[in-house]
């Protein structure tokens, strides 16, 4: 028998939680962890994210619709802006809010920004804590009570470890109103497949390049086709960049960055789609596309 079965419908709860915060603290890392698979794009770098990208996490009392958006930060720029815009446009949208802060380095102006526009209830996430000692931790569980009615719960975590997610799912079901199961219970996104590969794509050029030039880049699927009668699919995709010498570094010495970059893509993508892929890259060069609303639209953001 489903377990499910056992939930009666006036108990069974679902609902939609935003993942929000500063950049770099650990929000996909924590979607990744949730779902138990890895959707979105991680790197060391801040603003990996750049749309917002949606994991869905089912039990058999609950079903939590997770909404992962990019760093909210000052924006400077048409892409930046529009990247906050999405960030904050998600707090209207939702049951429940997750505010992430690293444990390093907590409730910096950024924090307070976010903070004083939560109007829905509130999870505070005091993630990475791995990488502070006990005293260390102690201190910013003691610092967040200045927000005391901000938030209905503290949880601290380490994504990256999985430690305290469960808890954290936990804490959010009991603060979701009474509803359906908006989607199928095997699904982790409702992301089309397209996007998903894109968003691969590109966390390989942001762990494998530097300075400016991953935020200068954006990756557009042309071809995403089955060959029929084998467990193969061909991918085709575009990397666009705004300057001749960007173009330069992401091909690499006799191409061996794009091979490098297509290679471990090509293993995420693999992963997820459950099939082989044959993936082949091309590099392209948009000038300024990351001031032209028109070109920011046209690639998604």
């Amino acid at each position: 028998m489903n377990d499910e079965s056992k939930v009666r419908p006036d108990e069974y709860r679902s609902g939609f939680v935003s993942i929000i915060g500063r950049p770099n603290v650990g929000k996909s890392t924590l979607l990744n962890s949730i779902v138990g698979e890895k959707i979105a794009a991680v790197s060391h770098k801040p603003n990996t994210t750049r749309n917002r990208i949606t994991g869905i996490r089912s039990r058999p009392d609950a079903q939590l619709v997770f909404l992962d958006t990019p760093g909210i930060h000052k924006p400077r720029g048409a892409l930046n802006k529009a990247m906050v815009h999405t960030a904050f446009d998600t707090l209207n949208e939702v049951d429940v809010v997750v505010l992430v802060v690293e444990a390093k380095s907590p409730f910096g102006h950024g924090d307070d920004y976010i903070i004083d526009r939560l109007t829905k209830p509130s999870v505070l996430v005091i993630n990475k804590i791995d990488t502070v000692k006990k005293p260390a931790l102690l201190k910013v569980m003691s610092d967040s009570q200045s927000y005391s009615g901000k938030f209905m719960e503290v949880v601290p975590t380490s994504a990256l470890k999985n430690d305290g997610v469960e808890e954290l799912i936990g804490i959010i079901i009991n603060h979701l109103p009474v509803g359906p199961r908006y989607f199928p219970e095997e699904m982790i996104t409702d992301q089309p497949e397209r996007f998903i590969v894109s968003e691969f794509i590109r966390e390989k050029i942001f762990n494998l390049t530097y300075e400016e030039i991953p935020y200068k880049t954006a990756v557009k699927v042309q071809e995403f086709n089955e060959v029929p009668g084998k467990d193969l699919i061909r991918i085709s995709a575009e990397i666009y960049v705004e300057r001749h010498n960007h173009k330069v570094i992401i091909i690499g010495k006799k191409g061996e960055m794009l091979k490098r970059i297509g290679s471990l893509a090509r293993e995420d993508i693999e992963r997820i789609l459950n099939s082989k892929v044959y993936l082949e890259l091309w590099v392209k060069v948009k000038g300024k596309w990351t001031t032209k609303t028109g070109i920011i639209n046209e690639f998604g953001y």
